[in-house]
């Protein structure tokens, strides 16, 4: 059984590394890591998602060129990454979708979130360092991975032997975000 307190760890020590090593992401780690993706949880068992891996060194560099945001200094460290997975929201399944309707809530993009946390915390747990990315021009990432029209780019995400040193997190007071039995 795997120690609690080191999930904790691994959920506590788990951040958004922005500088990669020139050191190719091994397979078998690669392989664990998209299917921590596959493996999450989603509403109804829909798995409204697509991973797209990119391990291409030319078409990493055109990703990272449509995630960039020159004036505003945003995301010029993805060019680094040795792997992008962009992760594309795929139509629900019938009870999902009906679910959502019924509640006034998008379930997909519950279920696309908890599986880029999976990607992440998997990576972690492999030694990859990984930034979820959420700026990027989706009409040049549809074009530059023949995506249909029809789907949505929700995230990418970066991978990489990570460079960063490991920051302390800076959370509010559990006070302020955590109350047991009622607001």
């Amino acid at each position: 059984m795997i120690d609690a307190k080191d999930i904790l760890d691994l959920i506590i020590t788990r951040q958004s590394d922005r500088k990669y090593e020139d050191k190719p992401v091994d397979n078998e780690k690669l392989e664990r890591i998209v299917n921590a993706g596959r493996m999450a949880p989603s509403a109804c068992n829909a798995q409204p998602w697509k991973f797209i891996v990119v391990t291409d060194r030319e078409l990493i560099l055109s990703v990272a060129e449509a995630a960039s945001a020159k004036l505003l200094g945003m995301n010029s460290f993805v060019s680094q990454a040795k792997i992008i997975i962009v992760i594309v929201r795929e139509k629900p399944n019938m009870s999902s979708k009906v679910g959502a309707t019924i509640k006034n809530k998008d379930y997909s993009l519950i279920d696309i979130g908890i599986a880029t946390e999976n990607i992440c915390l998997q990576a972690k747990a492999e030694g990859i360092g990984s930034c979820i990315i959420g700026w990027f021009d989706e009409k040049q990432l549809r074009k530059l991975l023949a995506i249909p029209k029809s789907k949505r780019v929700e995230l990418l995400v970066t991978l990489g032997y990570s460079l960063s040193e490991q920051r302390e997190k800076r959370r509010k007071a559990a006070g302020e975000t955590v109350s047991y039995n009622k607001y």
